[in-house]
């Protein structure tokens, strides 16, 4: 659920195809309480920016540093150093907007450039803030091998001994890559920064931030941007709406290329036929980030789709390997390791909460995807749902800290929500959903976008910026 995920890596490899309390066993027990107890220390960090200097490349950028306690509580010792990237004036007439991009892994310095490309009109009245939350960037969790396994995506399932290898690695520190440790970090860059309050505005994993940022502080939030939404209670993760959604996509891209054949019908006889639903599944989900209308010619995913039901395999097979093949991003790009951390924290599974122990958890995933009815995730079959990498990654997991649940349930500021209607890595039903419990919502579907509607589609940055400018 990233912001901007795979796109150049993916298609290269593509075209070359063709041509997620407690401590791991063994562990010393330690208690992770979610929140400080009266007898713990509290860490004594300086809320300020420290090393202002101009960010590599762009001059008119501030970055600057802002150290974090590791774990707020006291028990485990450590500091965190996160990279912060500040354009235009304090005194902007709008105020501040912080701009949270996905993942969970992706850092945000990087991508300033480009959003100032897409919110120009709005930039010219905000002081645009982003930060590499932690455990990305520069200081990125690093596990080599989750990381070389399935680099940036999230349905391609890594084996469980990359998934135990990355835990035990980052031993206690596993504990505290939630997303509760990343709003309360923001809370002290708003402090450092000193703004009363500010506008939030994330794409993806940063629409978690930004939604669990408002509802912990909602007096400091004056408008929420949530483009591609991911539930806000931490539900989805075995992406039956996605699952089901694809037919609709599916279906619009063939009338609008007037293909003359059924794609979900014939795609659900390749995946009974040979048992490729999660690879052919992960193909549409990075289309729909990279080719949303599913009609890009070097692809030609349709007619992959169409010949592969007759009998001939050879390009949608290919299409899958290459698209499920390591992306070979760099964690300091995307990092694999944030991204079970936090992920294995922050949902909401069959099995329970992170601090549920690993036995037991395959038989209550079994016994969820059997109570999957299976037109809900048609043309798949529900075996795909807990076969998929968002399951799968946590399913081995160490028993850990879990994401703490947040004061409130409901966003009381005005929000907009953004959704494409070919999306496949945040269906637009998860937009709908928060939509209909959000009093003070307004929710726009951008037709013919896919993922990262702000980022990639026209329509999605303009309803931003009459958003943030009413």
């Amino acid at each position: 659920m990233t912001f901007l995920t795979r796109a150049g890596t993916t298609m290269a490899a593509a075209l070359t195809a063709v041509a997620c309390v407690g401590s791991a066993p063994g562990a010393a027990s330690a208690p992770y309480p979610s929140t400080p107890s009266a007898a713990a220390a509290r860490p004594s960090v300086a809320r300020e920016l420290t090393d202002p200097r101009p960010c590599p490349g762009q001059t008119d950028v501030t970055c600057a540093d802002l150290t974090v306690p590791l774990d707020r509580t006291g028990t485990v010792p450590g500091t965190l150093k996160l990279r912060i990237a500040v354009f235009g004036k304090a005194d902007a007439p709008r105020g501040t907007l912080l701009f949270l991009t996905g993942g969970p892994g992706q850092p945000g310095v990087p991508y300033v450039q480009r959003i100032r490309d897409r919110l120009p009109e709005a930039l010219a009245q905000y002081r645009l803030v982003m930060i590499d939350q932690r455990g990305t960037g520069g200081a990125a969790v690093d596990c080599p091998e989750l990381q070389k396994e399935v680099g940036s995506s999230d349905t391609v399932a890594p084996t469980p001994g990359a998934v135990t290898a990355c835990a035990e690695s980052l031993g206690a520190k596993r504990n505290f890559f939630t997303t509760a440790d990343t709003v309360a970090d923001l809370e002290d860059l708003r402090r450092a920064l000193g703004v009363r309050s500010w506008t939030l505005d994330g794409v993806s994993y940063g629409t978690f931030t930004a939604g669990r940022y408002a509802l912990t502080h909602p007096h400091r939030v004056r408008k929420l941007v949530l483009d591609s939404v991911v539930p806000l209670d931490g539900a989805g993760v075995l992406y039956e709406d996605a699952l089901g959604h694809s037919a609709r996509v599916l279906r619009t891209a063939c009338r609008e290329q007037q293909c003359g054949f059924d794609p979900a019908r014939d795609l659900a006889t390749v995946v009974r036929r040979d048992g490729n639903g999660v690879g052919v599944f992960n193909l549409l989900v990075i289309a729909s980030i990279i080719d949303p209308k599913l009609d890009n010619p070097r692809f030609g995913i349709l007619n992959a789709i169409h010949a592969s039901a007759a009998g001939d395999r050879t390009r949608l097979d290919g299409l899958v390997a290459g698209f499920s093949a390591p992306s070979e991003e760099p964690p300091s790009e995307f990092s694999s390791g944030l991204h079970a951390a936090t992920l294995c924290a922050d949902s909401r599974w069959p099995w329970g909460d992170a601090s549920a122990p690993v036995e037991g958890r395959e038989q209550a995933l079994k016994r969820a995807v059997q109570r999957i009815r299976p037109a809900k995730v048609w043309p798949f079959g529900p075996e795909t749902a807990g076969a998929q990498g968002i399951p799968q990654t946590c399913l081995p997991w160490p028993a850990s800290r879990p994401n703490p649940a947040a004061p409130r349930r409901t966003l009381t500021m005005p929000v907009l929500l953004l959704a494409g209607d070919r999306d496949l890595s945040t269906p637009v039903q998860w937009a709908r959903d928060l939509a209909a419990v959000t009093p003070r919502a307004q929710l726009v579907v951008v037709e013919g976008a896919g993922h990262s509607t702000q980022s990639r589609s026209d329509g999605g940055a303009q309803e931003a910026e009459k958003f943030l400018l009413r």
